[in-house]
């Protein structure tokens, strides 16, 4: 639905005042074509905009991450804003949405501030639009995402060989900090604190697709396609979350790869679903800060395979079930990890098609395992190797964190 009108003209006092010297800086870098291009955009012309926002998105994926200037980063952010905003002004807010989106998830920290007030804006006449318009909900027996039903023994079955077979996990209620920080997090040591996150609203709402859809159907989101990083079929997509959900509720009745939102900022993106969730008080035992917090939304049978992490990490699990196995951290030899930089902390290891002649020193390895049910929250400590596989459609939660004085 289209409406064009002067309600729709959306205000950006941080581009309005940034604007003139972010060109500057642009064009100190040989972005002449861009910074004429942004010029007509700010006047509303579309093509314009999507013409510099083109340009940036060339610089983005110039070489490595890591070695884009910071300038064409904010610059990007910039052709975003001014695509939303003509967008937005011809009541098109699915495609407003996109673009905010997309500078949210690829654009630079200057013009964020602009871009979260834009969303706020832009999501409510969305969602106005979607109610005029009468548009889907779920039947009331469709609503959840996990069904109370499932067969245990059926989602076990699926599990790597000798799972829950060696030592499980301990389970703990009423850790206190003191407690955790004295038996695990100084020892490093694995833990499941089963009763963290009972206040979190998201215990209840994440589970009702209607909400999910409300709050977050039409914003963009990262996904990756495929059984797991490591396969030559996998895949990253930019999909609305709405189309992810709808994948996630296809899931067991397709032949298609699964659908995977996973390690994304997610809450960083969408505010709505960021106050559903607290950051557990263990994430602050070690004095340490908080380096991430991540989502891992997908169906049954999404898998991350063996790899370890340089951080603390707790990983709560919101919706659904999944399978933990971890190995020490001193056990990296035995693991196999690979020799290439970029996978130098993932095993070679497919813990699914476990072949012992080829790895030998996995035959009598020991381990920790566990099934992470609603509610628990299993405490990683760094550089433990762990496989994780989803047993139900799942919604996860990773907190990372590091330790006071460490880079």
């Amino acid at each position: 639905m289209s409406t064009a009108n002067s309600d729709n003209h959306l205000q950006t006092p941080i581009l309005d005042s940034e604007s003139a010297q972010l060109l500057q800086a642009v064009s100190q870098h040989g972005g002449y074509a861009y910074v004429s291009m942004a010029a007509r955009a700010a006047a509303g012309d579309l093509r314009a905009a999507e013409a510099a926002r083109e340009m940036a998105w060339e610089q983005l994926h110039s070489g490595p991450w890591h070695s884009v200037l910071p300038v064409w980063r904010d610059a990007y952010s910039m052709a975003c804003l001014h695509v939303a905003k003509v967008h937005a002004f011809a009541g098109e807010f699915s495609d407003a949405l996109r673009a905010l989106d997309m500078g949210l998830i690829m654009g630079g920290p200057l013009l964020k501030p602009d871009l979260h007030s834009l969303v706020t804006i832009v999501s409510a006449k969305a969602r106005a639009a979607r109610v005029s318009e009468k548009q889907h909900q779920y039947p009331k027996s469709d609503r959840r995402l996990v069904p109370d039903d499932l067969d245990s023994k059926e989602l076990l079955g699926v599990l790597p060989t000798k799972s829950l077979s060696c030592k499980m996990v301990l389970k703990r209620s009423g850790l206190s900090l003191e407690g955790f920080l004295r038996e695990y997090l100084l020892p490093g040591y694995p833990v499941i604190i089963s009763d963290g996150m009972g206040h979190w609203p998201a215990r209840t709402k994440w589970n009702d697709m209607d909400y999910l859809t409300r709050v977050a159907g039409d914003r963009t989101v990262p996904v990756e396609v495929g059984k797991n990083y490591l396969y030559p079929e996998w895949k990253q997509e930019l999909i609305t979350f709405s189309q992810f959900l709808e994948r996630i509720k296809a899931n067991g009745s397709s032949s298609a790869a699964p659908t995977y939102l996973a390690q994304h900022p997610l809450f960083d993106q969408i505010n709505e679903l960021r106050d559903d969730i607290c950051i557990p008080d263990y994430c602050f035992a070690g004095g340490g800060d908080l380096r991430s917090l991540n989502a891992w939304f997908g169906p049954a049978g999404t898998v991350t395979p063996l790899h370890h992490d340089p951080h603390h990490n707790v990983l709560a699990q919101v919706v659904g079930k999944k399978y933990i196995r971890l190995y020490l951290a001193s056990l990296s030899e035995e693991l196999y990890p690979y020799t290439e930089t970029m996978l130098c902390n993932s095993s070679q290891v497919d813990l699914d098609n476990l072949d012992e002649k080829e790895f030998p020193k996995m035959r009598d390895l020991e381990f920790l395992d566990c099934i992470l049910e609603e509610g628990d929250m299993l405490y990683i400590p760094p550089k433990w190797w762990h496989y994780v596989r989803s047993l139900t459609t799942s919604l996860s939660v990773s907190f990372w964190w590091s330790e006071y004085g460490s880079s």
